[in-house]
């Protein structure tokens, strides 16, 4: 509860503007200033990050699926390729002929 005083918010920018009047305070305002800064730096980082992570993700998932297409593909030639060997050698093995 307040109790009737107006409360600020102890991060505040007000409260740091009233505590960079103060010379005492100057340091410590700058400081802050410079975390603030240096925090929004690391968060535009990590937005970039996350960006980066979903494309590679996104970009992982496709590559999943084209080599499970080129499977199905390399079993359906492999099959068709023995097939036709099989008829082949059929074709081509000892007549009948007795």
């Amino acid at each position: 509860m307040c109790y009737g005083r107006h409360h600020q918010r102890p991060f505040s920018k007000d409260h740091f503007a009233a505590a960079a009047a103060d010379p005492q305070n100057a340091d410590a305002a700058a400081a802050a200033e410079d975390l603030r800064s240096r925090l929004a730096e690391t968060e535009a980082r990590l937005a970039r990050a996350r960006a980066r992570e979903a494309e590679l993700s996104r970009r992982l998932e496709e590559m999943k699926r084209f080599v499970s297409v080129m499977e199905i593909l390399e079993t359906y030639l492999a099959r068709r390729f023995s097939e036709q060997r099989d008829r082949v050698e059929r074709r081509l093995g000892p007549s009948p002929r007795s």
